[in-house]
């Protein structure tokens, strides 16, 4: 079945996905951006700013934005790169990919234009399959080198997630890991905590970290898992209330209900030669509120895909 495409009053074409259960997705062509996930009791899982401005050519605050080829400012580009405030297509010829099992996708594509190219002079294809089925979403990244040289990029999905209570969430699965603390000048630490907790500011990306990631919302009572592939890194992310209130398109206490769980490549670009192509997988889902990341078996969490 050809997506649903709609044109809302923002006058932004979206795709609609939905599954038999009750869940949903809306997808914007613009960034190729996820902006909404509900489950089939229709509560929203991902945040959105009130303040987002949802004209081009400003971002969107909220949902999942695509960072490429730069992630933040690890490089000479505009913050975050330029794919997430682009107008994508629908892929015509998608590449085979195994099957999901998934009631509902969309295949995404962007291609670098002539303006892209005066920035970043590099030729390539980069592809974003969206599929929703009950209780999980799942993004797949592709980029295909086009150009007659190699390139390197850093990536990113910025999962910006709604929480009920940021002061009573936590995450687990970082543990022990080294970190970069942007509020550091990009110092590396290594993280001492059990599990981390939030009473301020947070800004660091986390380096080499397991294929899983458990956040907890305790007052929802539910628990978010973070399973990625091909995307080593992850970015923590939670502006607090000064950053919150500096930032236009942020609410001033938006950031009570919000938290970043980014899948990420920051430490260690990924290099591509004439074509070749780099996929990353993250998948979203949701689980009871007794699970905990330690409840597994560490072996499976720290080096296989469950």
């Amino acid at each position: 079945m050809p997506p649903n495409i709609v044109h809302d009053v923002d006058g932004l074409p979206r795709i609609i996905l939905t599954e038999p259960g009750g869940s949903s997705a809306e997808v914007l062509l613009y960034g190729g951006q996820v902006v909404s996930w509900k489950n089939e009791r229709r509560e929203e899982l991902l945040f959105r700013s009130s303040k987002a401005i949802w004209k081009p050519p400003k971002a969107i605050r909220g949902g999942i934005p695509v960072c490429f080829p730069q992630f933040a400012n690890f490089g000479s580009l505009e913050q975050h790169g330029f794919a997430r405030n682009r107008l994508w297509s629908l892929d015509s010829s998608p590449s085979p990919l195994p099957p999901t099992n998934s009631q509902s996708n969309v295949d995404l594509i962007l291609k670098s234009t002539e303006e892209d190219l005066k920035t970043w002079p590099r030729s390539f294809e980069l592809r974003l399959r969206i599929s929703l089925s009950a209780g999980k979403l799942t993004l797949i990244s592709r980029v295909r080198n086009t150009d007659k040289k190699a390139f390197s990029f850093t990536f990113a999905l910025r999962n910006y997630l709604s929480v009920s209570d940021i002061s009573e969430v936590r995450v687990e699965g970082l543990e022990t890991l080294d970190y970069f603390d942007n509020l550091m000048q990009k110092e590396r630490f290594t993280e001492q905590a059990d599990a981390i907790t939030f009473d301020g500011e947070v800004d660091r990306v986390y380096l080499s970290t397991p294929t899983k990631i458990a956040i907890i919302d305790h007052e929802k009572k539910r628990t978010l898992v973070l399973r990625k592939e091909g995307l080593p890194d992850s970015v923590v992310w939670n502006p607090w209330d000064k950053k919150a209130k500096a930032l236009a398109d942020f609410g001033d206490e938006d950031y009570k209900t919000m938290l970043c769980v980014d899948s990420a490549v920051v430490e260690n670009p990924i290099v591509l030669k004439p074509s070749e192509e780099w996929k990353g997988r993250q998948e979203l889902s949701i689980v009871s509120s007794s699970y905990c990341s330690g409840q597994l078996d560490p072996s499976k969490v720290l080096y296989g895909f469950i």
